[in-house]
């Protein structure tokens, strides 16, 4: 069977906001362009430069209403939009308050509040320390899903990128091998580990699927899709057939 590019997303602030792309310039060495380019620092946290643990920053593990904010970057400004919320266009350098005071009545009181904006380094602000890429397993969806007895929408796990035509769980025997999408090649790296921003539904950021103790039940594991990193630079679009080199 055929494999297929079938979604491209970035997350411009980390935790807060999912943008879908129909084509984008991969470069050797880095994240999606604009992908995890901020992320909010929670009160108490790790305030050096460069990549730091997600435990410092607001997330939808901690406040899943936040999964429910989607974005769009326009003319160096980043629109949030949220079902609960008025629309919103933010520059992240400059406009740290007025963030905080819109995301206060979706994200929870008990959680340490929003301390400032940080920028991240060149390679992102992902969950693991290089600049990644994470693929998704469409089939590997379609079989949670299954197990869980509802459909599933795939931002639930925040990918960049959502491929089709594979077995499910095929993804992590790419371990090691390189995908040739469009002109870009990306080198698998690693599987990633879930935590419970999962079990928010992203259309209303309500915590209504167990996706976690599914995995579990299901496969012995918690792990659902894989970081990539670019390894020769590109364009990729959501028409693109996927291959393995």
């Amino acid at each position: 069977m055929t494999w297929h590019l079938t979604r491209i997303w970035r997350y411009p602030i980390k935790g807060i906001g999912a943008e879908a792309l129909d084509r984008v310039t991969l470069t050797a060495g880095l994240p999606l362009p604009g992908d995890r380019a901020w992320a909010v620092l929670e009160e108490g946290g790790d305030a050096t430069e460069g990549w730091r643990s997600c435990r410092n920053f607001l997330r939808g593990a901690k406040g899943p209403s936040l999964m429910a904010v989607t974005a769009r970057t326009e003319a160096g400004k980043i629109q949030l939009s949220h079902p609960d919320r008025p629309d919103i266009a933010i520059d992240p350098a400059r406009d740290a308050a007025a963030l905080f005071d819109w995301l206060a009545p979706i994200y929870p009181a008990e959680r340490r509040a929003p301390a400032a904006i940080a920028k991240s380094p060149p390679e992102g602000m992902s969950d693991v320390p290089f600049a990644s890429v994470s693929i998704l397993n469409a089939a590997s969806l379609r079989a949670l899903g299954q197990k869980l007895g509802q459909d599933l929408d795939p931002l639930r796990f925040r990918g960049n990128l959502l491929v089709d035509g594979l077995a499910p769980w095929e993804e992590f025997d790419l371990v090691g091998k390189t995908l040739a999408i469009g002109d870009a090649r990306l080198e698998i790296i690693e599987p990633i580990t879930r935590c419970r921003a999962t079990e928010a539904n992203p259309a209303t950021g309500q915590r209504d699927a167990n996706t976690l103790a599914a995995l579990n039940d299901g496969w012995g594991h918690q792990q659902f899709g894989v970081y990539a990193m670019v390894r020769i630079a590109g364009t990729i679009t959501t028409t693109d057939t996927v291959t393995v080199q």
